[in-house]
Order: structure tokens, then sequence, then C-alpha cells
């Protein structure tokens, strides 16, 4: 289960980016989740980013991250229209309630619950395609040059989790072919069955660490000035996305600068589309956005195409 979570090389288009084009390029998604108040755009961004989390297999992923985001999104629009009492079009009168007063409940201020809601599950989708895209150890290659230590504990700490969860799964596995039945027995035999399981993946985890330092020992770890070696390439599949990324942004600046993006809840809730540019300025941040999709589905389906990015 806890697999799904983490990169799995799958040898997708969307994976073979360079780690920076990908790093940009979720950075101006994150970017223009964050300054856009339109729900319509903010909608857009999330079903573009179902298209780029279908695109490299990781719907399954995806649905464990939703789940804790429309937990919270709940919450979050429960909890905003009791607070915020600054919209006009009332649609619920409360009773008084010390310290919070008359709970008065106003269309606008659940309307930005929901806004906001829809922003949060599009930060967390981003955080979804990030694991689901990008190999960490990539990224983290890209400092290893200027940082060389501290890339070396952050990979150590960034692989602990996933590498833990590897092991206990394979334990379990060793112990129920010895005939142990971790869901039999009373709470107290299951937890003895559980607490065995433990201990030997303590002692795994410390012979683990044991060959890392071993490994870092015959490598000549901090004896001096290390060599740096990539194998990450600049190709014309980066170009495009990167200046697919970059449009998008100044794309996305000049409609906020003219209104385009902007969306005003309080005290009256704005209308939704309020002329045809406001589409046009969605469409073309859009276009840009999309540019890996387009790549990948021309990678897929035109052999000329794929032999020149």
């Amino acid at each position: 289960m806890f697999d799904r979570l983490f990169y799995r090389e799958k040898g997708l288009f969307l994976q073979s980016f360079h780690p920076a084009t990908v790093l940009v390029y979720l950075l101006v998604l994150l970017i223009l989740s964050l300054i856009y108040d339109h729900p319509l755009y903010l909608l857009a961004l999330f079903l573009l980013l179902a298209l780029l989390i279908r695109e490299v297999d990781g719907l399954d992923a995806w649905e464990g991250f939703l789940k804790a985001g429309v937990f919270l999104m709940l919450v979050v629009m429960m909890v905003n229209p009791l607070v915020i009492r600054a919209g006009k079009t009332i649609i619920w009168h409360g009773p008084a309630v010390p310290f919070l007063g008359k709970l008065d409940i106003s269309m606008e201020a659940v309307y930005f619950g929901a806004a906001s809601s829809l922003r949060l599950l599009v930060i967390i989708s981003i955080f979804c395609l990030y694991n689901l895209m990008i190999n960490p150890d990539r990224v983290l290659n890209l400092f290893s040059g200027v940082a060389g230590k501290s890339v070396l504990v952050i990979t150590l700490a960034t692989r602990l989790f996933p590498t833990m969860v590897r092991d206990l799964q394979r334990i379990r596995e060793v112990q129920q072919l010895r005939g142990v039945d971790f869901d039999t027995g009373s709470l107290w035999q299951r937890a003895k069955k559980y607490s065995g399981l433990y201990n030997v993946l303590l002692l795994s985890s410390l012979e683990g660490a044991m060959e890392i330092a071993e490994s870092m020992q015959a490598r000549a770890f901090g004896s001096g000035k290390r060599s740096v070696y990539s194998r990450n390439m600049i190709r014309p599949r980066d170009l495009f996305c990167l200046g697919g990324s970059l449009l998008a942004l100044l794309a996305a600046v000049w409609g906020l600068r003219y209104g385009y993006g902007r969306y005003t809840f309080y005290p009256e809730a704005d209308f939704l589309i309020k002329d045809g540019a406001t589409l046009v300025v969605l469409f073309i941040v859009l276009f840009y956005l999309s540019v890996p999709l387009l790549l990948s589905e021309g990678w897929k389906h035109c052999r000329f195409l794929k032999s020149k990015i």
C-alpha cells in the first residue's frame, strides 16, 4: 500500500525529463495555485494535474492523497462559514454563541471555503505528481556538487521510511511462510507476533547502517574533495517544457495585472466569467502548461517526434 506513494521507475515519458525541468514546471504550477483566486482557474489546474497524474500512471497513489485532501477540504468548508461573517448574502441565521456571536452563514463564506479547499487539493496534487514524476535521488544529485555532505544526510533521511516499509513487508512475508499468522489470536498474541516482527526490522536496520558505513569508508568518504558525475542531460523535450513553463508564468502574471485570475468573494461574490478574455487567458496558460502532455502523446504516436525529442 505504501509503495504506491513513492517514486517507481516505469519507463514513462514524463519520468524522462531532466530533474531541473521537472522542478521548474512544478514550481510554476505551485506559484499559479497560490496566486490564483478565481475558482475556474483553480479547477482548470486541478483537471490538468489529473491528466498529468493519469499520464504518469499514478491514479492509485493520487487516490490516497485525495482521501486526506477531501477530509481537510470538508474541515475548511465547515469552519470557514462559522468564522468569517463578511458576506452579504445570508443563507442561514443561526443562534448566538459565546465568543463567536451570532452564527450567520453567508453564501460568500461558503463559496470562499470551497475555493480555498479546491486550492488545497491542487497543492496536494502537485506534491503527488512530484512523488510520481521524478526520482528524489536525481533531484538531490543536482546539489551534490556544492553541498555533498548535506545532500548525503538528506538522501539517507528520505530513503529511510520507504526502505523500512519494504523491509517490513519482506520480513512479514518470510514470517508468514514459516507459519506465523498475524491476523489470528487474541490482542496480546498478535502484539507478541508483531513485536518479533519489529525486532527483526530493528536488527535489519542496524545491519543496513553498518553496510552503508563500510561502503562510505571503502569509497574514502570525507578524505578530500569529492568528484561528481551525472548522467542527466538537457534534451529538446526539456527545452520545450521549460519554455512552456516560463511562458505560462508570464501569461499568468500579465493576466493578473489586468484582473484575469483574480476573484472577489466579499462582500458580494463576483461573476464567474466576466467576459471572453477570462477564458482566453485561461486557455493560453493551460496550453503552455500542457506542453509535457502534448509531447507525451507525440512521443507515443509519432515516430518522427520521438526521434527528435
